[in-house]
């Protein structure tokens, strides 16, 4: 088939590329190269030479237009990610993310075209906090912590009735979406959007909320970017890692090999059209714990900086609920987490990382986040 792959340069896209290629599809990739994840805009070296690339933004129609051509499916994965800088670029992030996905739909809506799947890239930040059992047994789902509580280093959510602590269990795609940055709502916007207008033009989407994806090229020196890059990049330094709380907050952390399996899945099966899956492990893991592994693992004597201070907006515990994808899809995440760290070291010993972690917090800082 032939495809089109919108961040195709990136993170996650350009293992998806990867993988097409092997299974023998023509690839296509537009993306604008952007330099707060390229350094100094230029193409990364990782980059497949068997992909047409095409230079550009995905909110230039006519750019847009040339890479859609004939392709049969269209993999959404270009976006700006950083849910602190979203919070002071709300412009930025809203062109990059909800525009640049109204002028693909646009061009769906309106010009001739052979798109016969959309597989978009949402995300777990559209959930906001996680979901918790109470002392009762009951499902719920709390508000985010109040300032005064997290002031008081009260970290934990607590049962409104008992004052007993909550226990967090796996969030489902039933769950309401709470969201809680400009980055969450350009995801959820992106999602909504690509299952309505697809479904209206009878064009089958797929929507993924991913977890926390971690891996091999995954930018070193955009302080914006996953937090186990980011640690990554501190520890190359000779930095301890900057842990909020007291590191004891957890997400669900996913390989990115695990990410291009359940897109494989979608774009192969009947069971993921109009669907909205998690994509993650089902697993918790502290941010603590993600620090020392990496610095152990670097066989450097760092310990994590726990800064007992926390950021407006920050949720607690959050990971998946994996069931609805393995139940519809087969998917199983085979990437052990000890194993994905390893594997995120190893390449990371090659690569250059630019500490930005500093300035990116004093900006927030200056905007009152922390």
């Amino acid at each position: 088939m032939k495809i089109l792959v919108t961040g195709g340069a990136g993170f996650v896209g350009s293992f998806i590329v990867d993988e097409l290629l092997k299974k023998g599809h023509q690839v296509t990739i537009l993306d604008n190269i952007e330099p707060q994840v390229h350094p100094e805009g230029k193409k990364p070296g990782y980059l497949n030479p068997l992909a047409t690339l095409i230079t550009g933004d995905v909110n230039d129609a006519n750019l847009l237009n040339l890479a859609v051509a004939d392709a049969d499916v269209i993999f959404h994965k270009a976006a700006m990610v950083g849910v602190g800088q979203s919070m002071y670029q709300i412009a930025r992030y809203t062109k990059a993310n909800v525009m640049g996905t109204a002028t693909l739909l646009d061009l769906l809506a309106n010009t001739k075209h052979s798109v016969k799947k959309v597989i978009v890239a949402s995300s777990m930040s559209t959930y906001g906090e996680g979901a918790y059992l109470n002392t009762s047994g009951e499902r719920v789902r709390p508000a985010l912590r109040g300032e005064g509580q997290m002031q008081r280093g009260e970290w934990e959510l607590r049962d409104e009735k008992t004052g007993g602590e909550l226990t967090p269990v796996g969030m489902t795609e039933e769950d309401v979406q709470y969201c809680n940055s400009v980055y969450a709502i350009t995801k959820k916007s992106q999602e909504e959007m690509v299952m309505n207008v697809c479904g209206a033009y009878g064009i089958n989407a797929t929507a993924f909320r991913y977890f926390n994806i971690y891996g091999p090229r995954q930018s070193l020196s955009n302080p914006y970017t996953g937090v186990a890059a980011i640690f990554m990049s501190r520890i190359k330094n000779d930095a301890p890692p900057l842990v909020f709380e007291d590191g004891l907050q957890s997400r669900d952390f996913i390989s990115v090999h695990d990410i291009v399996q359940a897109n494989m899945l979608a774009m192969e099966s009947k069971s993921a059209e109009g669907e909205i899956f998690n994509v993650g492990t089902g697993r918790q893991t502290t941010i603590k714990k993600v620090a020392e592994v990496l610095a152990d693992l670097y066989g450097k004597d760092i310990q994590p900086d726990i800064v007992g201070k926390f950021r407006k907006g920050d949720v607690r515990h959050c990971f998946a609920d994996i069931s609805k994808i393995k139940r519809k899809l087969g998917f199983e995440p085979p990437v052990r987490f000890a194993d994905g760290m390893k594997e995120l070291t190893a390449w990371a010993q090659g690569e250059t990382a630019k500490d930005g972690v500093d300035g990116a917090v004093e900006e927030l800082k200056q905007k009152k986040l922390i």
